[in-house]
């Protein structure tokens, strides 16, 4: 039988899944023309989830939350991006669900939820851009451009989260948050 979720883990939960997209939606630096900004934070607020209650509950959320990211600003091309880029590649923020109960587990896991959704990401700009290339050559240009693209707003949005992940008086303040969530 298996252990369903409680009243406290369905209300963080949902409260982070809003928050990040309030975040997401309303707080956003430039946005790039095929999809993709730096959002500050929404990306973490959403591993907190995986970080508190562990990879099922982690996975679950942050699979809703990629659907719901579809729901309030639907872009793509190819049907398989769908999938890819929405409940795949957010939901790959889920995987610090993985790390809880380690040493430095939201760091850790924050960087697996983040490299996670930069790969989807990338798979899905594989299948789009090569698309359109009919040459081995002009295939490899258009690999590199999605991982360029990609790496675009993925890589400062992380930056900025680690370097806000290490400053102590967030870190005591995030434990805090977590024992609040698991009390």
């Amino acid at each position: 039988m298996s252990k369903k979720f409680t009243t406290k883990q369905l209300v963080f939960s949902a409260m982070a899944i809003a928050l990040a997209t309030v975040i997401s939606v309303v707080i956003k630096l430039p946005s790039l023309p095929n999809g993709g900004s730096i959002t500050l934070f929404s990306m973490l607020i959403v591993s907190l989830i995986g970080y508190w209650y562990g990879p099922k509950i982690g996975l679950t959320a942050a699979i809703a939350y990629g659907i719901l990211q579809f729901i309030v600003g639907p872009y793509f091309v190819h049907p398989l991006q769908v999938l890819l880029d929405f409940p795949l590649a957010f939901g790959a923020l889920g995987l610090s669900g993985f790390f809880c109960k380690s040493k430095h587990g939201l760091l850790k896991g924050y960087m697996a939820g983040v490299l996670g959704r930069f790969l989807f990401h990338c798979i899905s700009g594989m299948i789009f851009y090569t698309t359109y290339v009919g040459d081995i050559g002009g295939n490899i240009a258009a690999i590199w451009a999605g991982i360029l693209y990609n790496m675009t707003y993925i890589v400062p949005e992380a930056v900025l989260t680690i370097v806000l992940l290490l400053l102590p008086p967030v870190s005591k303040a995030l434990a805090r948050i977590k024992e609040l969530a698991l009390s």
